[in-house]
């Protein structure tokens, strides 16, 4: 049985095709089970996800988020969701910035710019072995993969692939088979990526714990990071990815990520359901 059998409310929302679960506990509850995760994840039966969020008040910070995939692991970085929850908290709220902790990755910011979009700031790229983190010493610039991928930090694990073209890339294949290569303990998110300028980039992703998704914000922002390492791209880059564009810019304070958000729906789990689990 759930853990919770009182209805509970969700918002639905998407970045870009990369869609979430969005659970906000600050008027109550309690943090979902891994069953209640799986289950909602189900996109016949439940919901439908790549990520849950879940909303708590924190101490310092105006909200907390904690994240999930959709195979019930924790997440320690979502950056589309994100976005879409600072959107839904700087029009609620009528501020210009806000200040999130996100569980497993600290304190982020987002702040709305005069243009009216709001961009988020996913922190400093980790880029030594231990911190991505790697199975042993290396050099993160190369990875000793074929391909030679560079692995990079965002709170989650990334390791990108430059290729010729990544649309040809066999993604249900390729991804898997390098999310769970022993030379990444806690498993990696996979990227393939095209450079077509110096301030574009063609990008395709497979997330650990979920598979393909349209968009992934971490990953866009782990892929500028290290196209500008390389010296492939500035470090102003367009991610062009299936679901639509992000625009990443690593700056000294950290990886700024925008674009578009959408927030479609609102509803509310029944006791029904939570108690069928």
């Amino acid at each position: 049985m759930a853990d919770v059998l009182t209805p509970l409310p969700f918002m639905k929302m998407h970045g870009l095709g990369n869609d979430f679960v969005v659970v906000d506990l600050r008027d109550g509850g309690r943090m979902p089970s891994t069953r209640l995760v799986c289950a909602l994840a189900d996109r016949h039966r439940g919901v439908g996800f790549d990520q849950l969020a879940v909303i708590a008040d924190h101490a310092s910070a105006d909200l907390e988020i904690t994240y999930y995939n959709a195979d019930g692991s924790t997440s320690a970085a979502c950056g589309n969701a994100t976005r879409c929850i600072a959107e839904r908290e700087l029009a609620r709220t009528g501020h210009e910035t806000l200040a999130i902790e996100v569980t497993g990755r600290g304190a982020l910011s987002a702040v709305r710019r005069a243009t009216g979009v709001v961009a988020v700031n996913m922190g400093h790229p980790l880029l030594s072995w231990q911190d991505v983190p790697l199975a042993e010493e290396m050099d993160t610039l190369t990875l000793p993969l074929a391909g030679g991928p560079s692995a990079t930090g965002m709170g989650n694990p990334h390791c990108t692939f430059f290729v010729e073209d990544a649309e040809a890339v066999d993604l249900a294949t390729r991804g898997p088979e390098v999310e769970n290569h022993p030379l990444f303990p806690e498993r990696t998110n996979v990227q393939f990526a095209t450079v077509l300028s110096n301030s574009r980039i063609r990008m395709r992703v497979w997330e650990r714990g979920t598979g393909i998704t349209l968009a992934s914000g971490s990953s866009s922002c782990a892929t500028a990071v290290a196209a500008a390492r390389r010296g492939l791209t500035g470090r102003q880059v367009e991610i062009v990815l299936d679901g639509g564009s992000l625009q990443i810019d690593w700056r000294e304070d950290g990886v700024w990520m925008s674009g578009p958000t959408a927030h479609v729906f609102d509803g509310t789990l029944t006791p029904e359901f939570l108690a069928a689990l």
